[in-house]
């Protein structure tokens, strides 16, 4: 269940009309344009402000106490204020060091990275808290831990939804252990993010700005001759709406009444698109190819991105890192918090102007159906010695025939004490008792049944798992016997999906069947939605990975 969104408006056969440069409009003196309305998306103009490339974060290593190999930060939660478009006023966000998107952390394999989350910000929330959520009842209102998405690491250091605290670390949740989190990066370079992950307010302060990249690079990497420094570029695609006054809005109430003010909502969708912190932004590129690392950061949205010529992108990398060989894309989907790697050869284009689209069918006319413009203007700087190799990666699969333990489970819906729609995992709310406990080194094989009508996005932490198959089921049949009846053959993975995975679109009426190795270390870690509404109403799960096969 999502709130309505705008019938669509535009057609691409409006693009060119939608998205001159050049806007005819008077500003009043608190900057917000006298034909511009926030809160109204089709008075916003695109592709006026320029793709802001988000900061490097610096290291405060301190030679004399550092070990060789280690990088270490002190990132902090503060409040500030942001320009979403050069036609709104300041917004009031929540960013890593006042930042957003977040400052990016640089890392390299093997090097181990500490970060000293430290949490500046006041003790009132700047959107609607629900306070009859898991978590919310008796806990203080601001709170925050940190999750880096994709990461293989301690549980200590895994962004635990119980390991909050709050401004000062005065209050601290019953999972905290420490300030200071240990990413040891022994696993493969690729694109990770970070963002908030504390208890029942996950989907309010990841949409206050509360997200940043995470980069892992590897000498695999280094070696292949593919584009980078000023070529190589992070995208963190989100969807937000706003007030008149330009201020960020969330929804206080679901489109239903309740007993509750303010309440969750089953899902957000925003009205207006933002890459790297602003609104429909351009990119003047030069006619050779560049490498987008492109992140779904949104609550709910779902992206379908494809390139407003029919051009092609080539994918290199997904969740997990590069994939073993390049793949030839005309358009792919986006759940939130999945990751691709692409390059887009700009050489073909030159003096073109391409949009980036979103052909999902969720897509509204206030202009969600485009995301930003490049701009292939740009004299070249150089000959482009940039190549994309034939082989990328040798991947060693995982062999189904070790696979320890096979798992089935399945999502629902409920109604909570107020009222209201809750998802759940297996019937069951994030308290009650584990019930997975793979063993520490296993490989497990997990079928994800869905009988509702939407789809899901699942994230498992600490593993990278590979989608083996999808099948249709009998929906009608296993909602009255529990059983799964096949009325359909496998469904080989997306070709966009065909890399190692931390997040997998388990579509509606099937069974997504995904393999994964608890590798690394034991301890309390979770899985859950990633649609954030859901993951902060109960659609989340303890996961123990333990020293031995103890369930």
């Amino acid at each position: 269940m999502v709130l309505s969104e705008p019938n669509e408006r535009n057609s691409k056969n409006e693009l060119e009309e939608s998205s001159n440069d050049k806007v005819e409009a008077k500003c009043c003196s608190n900057n917000i344009c006298s034909v511009v309305n926030p809160s109204d998306p089709f008075t916003i103009p695109k592709f006026v402000d320029k793709l802001p490339i988000p900061k490097v974060a610096k290291p405060i290593n301190n030679d004399n106490k550092c070990e060789e190999k280690e990088n270490h930060y002190k990132i902090t939660m503060e409040e500030a204020e942001h320009r979403f478009s050069s036609y709104f006023p300041l917004t009031k966000v929540w960013g890593y060091d006042g930042l957003y998107p977040g400052p990016t952390i640089e890392a390299f394999k093997n090097i181990a990275t500490y970060v000293l989350w430290d949490n500046k910000l006041p003790s009132k929330h700047i959107l609607p808290y629900d306070k009859t959520l898991h978590g919310t009842v008796d806990d203080p209102e601001v709170k925050t831990v940190v999750h880096l998405h994709g990461a293989k690491v301690e549980s200590d250091s895994d962004g635990h939804p119980e390991a909050w605290f709050t401004n000062g670390f005065k209050i601290t949740g019953s999972e905290f252990t420490r300030k200071t989190y240990k990413y040891t990066n022994f696993q493969s370079g690729t694109t990770m993010w970070y963002h908030d992950h504390a208890m029942g307010q996950t989907r309010l302060n990841v949409y206050a700005g509360l997200a940043g990249f995470y980069i892992l690079r590897d000498l695999l990497e280094e070696r292949l001759n593919l584009p980078k420094g000023k070529y190589e570029i992070p995208l963190l695609v989100q969807d937000k709406s706003f007030t008149e006054n330009g201020q960020l809005f969330y929804p206080a109430a679901p489109p239903f009444p309740v007993d509750v003010f303010p309440s969750i909502v089953p899902g957000f969708l925003g009205n207006t698109i933002i890459v790297n912190g602003k609104v429909w932004p351009y990119l003047n590129v030069e006619p050779r190819k560049y490498r987008f690392r492109i992140l779904n950061g949104s609550n709910r949205r779902e992206y379908t991105m494809s390139l407003s010529n029919g051009g092609e992108f080539i994918q290199i990398g997904t969740d997990g890192g590069l994939i073993e060989s390049p793949v030839n894309l005309k358009s792919f989907k986006l759940m939130p918090a999945e990751r691709i790697d692409v390059i887009i050869d700009f050489s073909k284009y030159k003096g073109e102007r391409i949009i980036l689209m979103n052909d999902d069918p969720a897509a509204n006319l206030s202009g969600t159906n485009m995301i930003m413009r490049f701009n292939v203007i740009e004299p070249l700087k150089g000959e482009d010695t940039s190549t994309v190799p034939n082989t990328l990666r040798v991947a060693h699969p995982l062999n189904a025939d070790l696979a320890r333990r096979k798992r089935k489970v399945s999502f629902g819906a409920m109604t909570d004490n107020y009222g209201r729609p809750m998802l759940h995992i297996d019937n069951m709310t994030w308290s009650d008792p584990v019930t997975e406990k793979p063993a520490l080194d296993s490989i497990e094989i997990w079928n994800l049944i869905n009988p509702m009508l939407g789809a899901h996005p699942i994230h498992i932490h600490l593993v990278q798992f590979k989608i083996l198959w999808r099948r249709p089921f009998d929906v009608d049949d296993y909602n009255k016997t529990g059983k799964v009846t096949f009325t359909g053959p496998e469904e080989e993975p997306y070709d966009y999906e065909r890399g190692f995975k931390d997040t997998v679109n388990a579509e509606a009426g099937k069974v997504t069947r995904i393999i994964m190795q608890f590798k690394g270390y034991a301890g309390d870690y979770v899985w859950h939605c990633h649609f954030l509404e859901h993951e902060d109403h109960e659609m989340m799960r303890p996961l123990k990975v333990v020293e031995c096969n103890c369930d």
